[in-house]
């Protein structure tokens, strides 16, 4: 399953050489809002190189995956990961502000002269 989000590149970070054959780069996004939160996400093998057009304060909207998996202890207890597995990055697209509605004029309404325009054998109740 796929998702998207958009938020400000808070802080990236440089690419790790986990295993001989696994590298992954992480970086995170602040989320506007009235308490801004900060998530984590990462890339892995080939796409670590994708944030190297950005710099940090850019706004950018991250295509990612959720991943999961379980692990078990030496001593048998089981924990579970999560992990946002970013595999597209685009510069985000400023939003226009709302326009601004015109208010609605007291002359859209029916004046009472026009009421007895109306059928009185409507059969709805309202």
């Amino acid at each position: 399953m796929s998702f998207e989000i958009e938020g400000k590149l808070y802080k990236k970070f440089d690419t790790a050489q986990v295993t001989d054959t696994f590298k992954k780069r992480e970086f995170v996004i602040e989320l506007d809002g009235p308490y801004p939160q900060y998530v984590i996400f990462q890339l892995t093998q080939d796409r670590c190189g994708v944030l190297d057009s950005y710099s940090e304060t850019d706004k950018i909207k991250v295509f990612f995956d959720l991943r999961g998996r379980e692990w078990k202890s030496p001593q048998g207890e089981f924990k579970y990961f999560n992990s946002l597995n970013a595999w597209k990055i685009e510069g985000a697209t400023a939003t226009p502000p709302p326009s601004e509605e015109a208010p609605v004029s007291n002359d859209t309404f029916p004046a009472a002269s026009d009421e007895q325009k109306f059928d009185d054998n409507d059969d709805l109740p309202f």
